[in-house]
Parts: C-alpha cells; structure tokens; sequence
C-alpha cells in the first residue's frame, strides 16, 4: 500500500478539499456510531460506468477511475482498485490523505480482510445498501457479525456531504428497432420466461441496464456513451413490470411497452415491490448485481435462487442481423479511423496537434458517417509516458503536444444502430528505438495468436489467453488486466460474460463456453511506467469451423478494420505463419475500406497496409 506524500502549491489546495470532505464524512459517520464507511463507484444497478449523481468515490478521494472502493475509518482513508488503475491512482491520491492499496498486489490486504481486521468488536460497518451488491452487502453481514457488530445499509452518508450534487439522470428513451435488434422484444421475454421456468422461478428481478435495454429493444443516455435508461424490471409468466423515471418515454415508447406486454411503474417502486413479493414465491435473481436494498426488501419466506441472468447469456450471443449490422459499423468506423491515421502521421510535425485535439479530430470524423450515434467511450489519446497509463484521460494540464517521434496509443471506438465498436492502435509518429520496435512486434504476434487460434467447442477465454500472452511472457513481460471482453450491441462496450482472461478473482464465477455469435475483443499490450505503453485491439467474432470425430471445432473472424503500423514491426521476429497472417489481415481491410476512400487515401491506405 503506498502512504500518501505532502502537496503543494494548487495540488496541496486540491488535496485539502479531499481531506475537508472525509472529515465532514467522518462526522456524519460520528453522530450514528458507524466505525467503517464504504463508498464504491457504483450506482443501483452494478452498473460499471456510472452518471455523475454517483460519483461519490470520486467526490471523497478525488481518484477519476471508473472502478474502486474508498473505506473510510475514524484513522484512515484507504482506496481500493486494480492493475488497470494503479499509475494513475498514485498520481491522483498523492498528497492527499487516502492510502492506495493496490488490488492483487503481494501483501495488500483485501477489502474484505482489511474490515475485518480494523471492525472493532461490536463495531458498526455502513455504506447505501442501494449501491452494494446483495452478494458482497451478505458478505459484509457476516464480517459484522463475527465481530458481534451491526451494519447500517440505509443511509447514503457520502451524499450527506456532498454539495452540488447533480441529480439523477433523466433523459429519453428512444427504440430500437427490430431491422437493427433482430428480434422483438415479445420475442426475448418469451425467451426469457422459458430459461425462468427452467429454473423452477416465478418471479425474475433483474436491475442489470443494459440486461434491460436489451430486453426491451429500448436505449436511452442516462450513463455518458453508454446508450441504457436508469430502471429496473421483474418478470414473471404473466406480466413484465419495468421502474422507471416518470417522462422518459414518448407516445410511441408507450405503445411499444403495451403492444409487448410491459406495464410503465415509477422508479422507486421497486424496493416495496420486492417487499410484496409473497412467501414461498420462487424468486430468481443474480446476488452479485441485485444491490442489497431490493434484496434485503424481500419477506423471510421468499425463496432465492442465486444464478446469472439468463440475458447476460442471450445478449452475448449475437444473431445473425446483429452481426451483419455490426460488420458494417465496422466498415465505416475503419474509414473514420484510416482518415484520422492519415492526416495525423502527415500532419504531425507540421502543425500543432495535442492528445485531445487528435482525439477531437477522430470523433469529428466518426460523426461524418452514416448511423452514428455517440462515440462508445472517451477516447484514450496517450502520448509517449502517458500510454503507460492504461485508462488514461487527457486534462487541460496533461494535454500533451504530439512530436515527430515516438509512439500515440489512440484507444476509441463508436456507437451506431448498427452496433459499436471498440479499437486500439498504437501509432508510431516518427522514429522509434530498436526496444520500442521490438515490444511492439511483440503485442502484434500477439493479438495474432489468438486472432489465429482454432480450438474445439467447449473452451473458455481463459483456455485461450496464453496464445495472446506467450510471446510478451517469453520476454518477461505481461499486463495486469485481461486479454479481451465481449462487446455489447449498441450497450456497453464491456460485455459479460464472454471474456479472455487467465487470472481469476476469489468468488468470480468462471467465465462462458465460447459460443458461435459472441463477439470479444483481442488486446494485449506492454505499459511501462515512466516510458510508452503499446496496445493492438481487435475484435474477434466467434464462428464454427469443422465438425469432426473430434467435435466441433471453433475459429475466430476478425471483424476490426484498421492497419498496424508496419512502421513499428520488425518482420524478422515474426514467424512465416504469423507475417501471413498479417498480409491476409492487411489485405481485407485494404478490401473492404478501399471503395469509400478517395483516391489519394487509397493509394497512402495501399502503402499502409503492405505485405511483409
């Protein structure tokens, strides 16, 4: 764990306002005798993006990242978050009074062993029941009561503190229609009710927005890029109740909920809607996404049967119009992004461009295509050390100037009806060190190798990412974060519970069968502190291949268009195999960019994507 240095100047000031606001925190959690305050970065739902009005964590520790955990005790401040996190956190908390614990780190304690260690015997434990997980509010209830303590899940204290706090998003909803869906909502709650009858359920709570939006065919913008509407739903045979904010929905909306069967309830109806639920009633649910509030509502007598939500399943499976819509999201994504390469390896040097002006410049040319609806994310526009950082946001006082040397990590992507996408390049803007071309021919083979990889049904993204890793670990390298994640259609770009990834955490269920339809993203990459972090990104659909005495064999099919810099790979470090498989990957996306390029952008796109 590091232990905060002293600021000075404006960060000393900043970090002052961080210590004001825990105190202030602390003397809400005087007056009802809590000892141990948690404040995650979460909303109702679980949701991995939040909208400002949950921001809390943020608000108390000044951390940006979009996932931690501040504990705050009478004596100190800790934060907890991952790999992902761990360059900036420590740059955002020093001088201030929270303590870093670096998650999975060699003798960091867990969250949870961290309460149980400083919760005094007869100690109280809080934090808002409405943004902890049914699972983790239960595990919570169980440390307090080895300690013969208490908890308090009813009161939000971080919102007692906070001045100026925005209020809930409510904005409107908009549907999604069936030719980009590719099935009715009356369709998926049909589904749906099958896989609650097969579990023996009469009623399904489900709180996962996105889980929601699928459902329904309905999108909204209550989180910043991610297209949901802030609500709940329960199912049962006969009925689909869905909570939400009163005038988010249009006439057209109405009629579409009632011509499918889905009865308009406020928002926060829900919480005395659990309590009705009658005992004996059979209710199915996902504890580690319920928050503790709804859970904590229902009788004695209800009988809860913890699984994941069969939407998380049925939305990860893309059918076949979703995935033809999506390749062609694609298309038009890699000629904003072939357009953007072009003018930024031109121009760089010439005039003056800045990792937030580049960035700028690649959603103007996004927005130019057809069906385009949001970008997917804030872009990620990092430039030499910065790229090391792997959730980097560019700030006025960090908005670095772009030279004629050294490496631009541009993560980004875009939301259409068509579908969204998500893309990583790693651009070389001048010259580079015979170290800096070698690491990146490094994650080139290895985004290769499990782009390339054929395995048989039945194997899970942890099965496969030694194929990315294996070239960086020959090295003695890694990254401290998955190989890839499923991609939501018009959702969040993160996407359960498809994913690659070796490293599994206490508790966390195992990872999916890979299916036909799921689409996962490839990007491994290099990050090292102080210099450059390198990132290839592509995503992968999963297809069938043979079908054998064997079984049936499974392939992948890159669906990402976009050349990587060949000005960055050293081909001799690469295998025959791998070299083609980079010609063939070049020469689609030659193919399929060429017709809505002019001429001269064909000609630079020719050079670009170059056999090797």
């Amino acid at each position: 764990m590091e232990r905060p240095a002293c600021g000075s100047g404006q960060a000393g000031k900043e970090k002052g306002v961080t210590a004001g606001r825990i105190e202030a925190l602390r003397e809400q959690m005087r007056q009802r005798g809590i000892d141990i305050y948690l404040v995650p970065t979460a909303d109702f739902h679980a949701s991995e993006y939040v909208g400002d009005h949950f921001k809390a964590r943020q608000y108390l520790t000044g951390f940006t990242g979009s996932a931690g955990t501040a504990a705050i005790t009478m004596e100190e401040a800790g934060l907890w978050t991952d790999g992902r996190y761990f360059i900036q956190a420590s740059r955002q908390l020093e001088g201030s009074p929270v303590v870093l614990f670096r998650q999975g780190e060699e003798n960091v304690p867990k969250l949870k062993e961290y309460i149980r260690e400083h919760l005094r015997e007869g100690g109280c434990l809080g934090f808002d029941g409405r943004v902890v997980s049914a699972k983790d509010g239960l595990e919570y209830e169980k440390i307090a009561s080895e300690r013969h303590g208490r908890i308090a899940a009813s009161e939000d204290l971080a919102g007692a503190v906070w001045e100026g706090r925005p209020p809930l998003p409510h904005n409107p909803a908009f549907l999604l229609e069936e030719r980009y869906a590719g099935e009715s909502a009356a369709s998926k709650l049909g589904r749906l009710r099958e896989a609650m009858r097969e579990k023996g359920a009469g009623v399904h709570i489900l709180t996962s927005l996105c889980d929601i939006a699928w459902l329904l065919n309905i999108r909204g913008s209550d989180i910043s890029h991610v297209p949901v509407v802030l609500s709940f739903a329960v199912v049962t045979e006969e009925a689909c109740l869905w909570f939400l904010q009163e005038g988010v929905l249009d006439e057209e909306l109405i009629g579409h909920c009632r011509q499918n069967g889905v009865t308009v309830m406020p928002y926060g109806e829900i919480y005395g809607y659990a309590a009705r639920i009658a005992p004996g009633e059979k209710v199915l649910l996902d504890e580690s996404v319920v928050n503790y509030r709804i859970f904590s509502s229902l009788a004695p007598g209800v009988e809860k049967i913890d699984a994941p939500n069969p939407t998380e399943r049925m939305k990860a499976v893309k059918n076949e119009t979703e995935l033809a819509n999506l390749q062609n999201a694609h298309v038009k994504d890699g000629v904003a992004f072939v357009k953007f390469l072009r003018w930024l390896k031109t121009s760089v040097g010439r005039q003056k461009i800045t990792e937030r002006s580049a960035a700028d410049r690649l959603e103007s040319l996004r927005r130019e295509q057809d069906l385009f609806l949001d970008v997917s994310f804030d872009t990620i526009s990092a430039y030499g050390e910065h790229a090391a950082m792997m959730h980097y946001a560019a700030t006025p006082e960090t908005d670095a100037e772009l030279r004629p040397e050294g490496f631009l990590l541009v993560d980004s992507g875009g939301h259409y009806l068509e579908g969204s996408t998500d893309v990583t390049r790693t651009i070389a803007l001048g010259p580079l060190s015979e170290r800096q071309k070698r690491h990146f021919t490094a994650v080139c083979r290895a985004n290769i190798g499990l782009a390339a990889a054929k395995f048989l049904h039945g194997c899970r993204g942890a099965n496969l990412d030694i194929l990315a890793r294996e070239p960086l670990w020959q090295m003695g390298a890694d990254y401290r974060c998955g190989t890839g994640h499923g991609i939501g259609y018009l959702l969040n770009v993160h996407e359960g519970p498809n994913r690659f990834s070796w490293k599994m955490r206490q508790g966390e269920r195992v990872d999916c069968v890979l299916e036909e339809g799921m689409v996962t993203t490839d990007e491994p990459g290099i990050y090292l502190e102080g210099e450059y972090g390198i990132r290839t990104e592509n995503e992968l659909i999963c297809k069938k291949a043979e079908k054998n005495e064997y079984g049936q064999f499974m392939e992948f099919e890159t669906v990402t268009y976009a050349p990587i810099d060949l000005d960055a790979v050293l081909p001799e470090e690469m295998t025959a195999a791998e070299r083609g498989f980079l010609n063939d990957y070049h020469e689609m996306v030659y193919r399929k960019l060429s017709p809505f390029l002019t001429g001269e952008e064909r000609e630079w796109l020719r050079e670009q994507t170059r056999a090797v």
